[in-house]
């Protein structure tokens, strides 16, 4: 019986040394997890505070987001339309009625 014994304490240290390595394994890999996540946190962060800097440059800038007026057209005066005309920038399609 003392063989039957040593064989089976061996067989349940060996179970408990496999379980702690898979435990051991489980914990790295969640505390390799938590850097990564605690490093992207971090860069997640400088990159919100640039953007609000930026927003806040915009909004001090007098800048808006939306789309930029075009200047409108000045009126040509008679003299130069009809030097225009004469000079062929303006085409006789345009001054004759459709």
């Amino acid at each position: 019986m003392d063989e039957k014994e040593k064989l089976q304490t061996d067989a349940t240290d060996n179970k408990e040394e496999g379980d702690k390595s898979e435990s051991t394994k489980l914990i790295e890999h969640a505390n390799e997890a938590a850097e990564r996540l605690e490093k992207a946190n971090a860069k997640q962060e400088e990159l919100l505070i640039k953007q609000e800097e930026l927003m806040a440059k915009q909004a001090l800038g007098g800048r808006t987001e939306g789309g930029i007026l075009k200047e409108k057209d000045k009126p040509i005066s008679d003299k130069d339309y009809a030097k225009m005309f004469r000079d062929g920038e303006i085409p006789l399609s345009d001054v004759l009625p459709k």
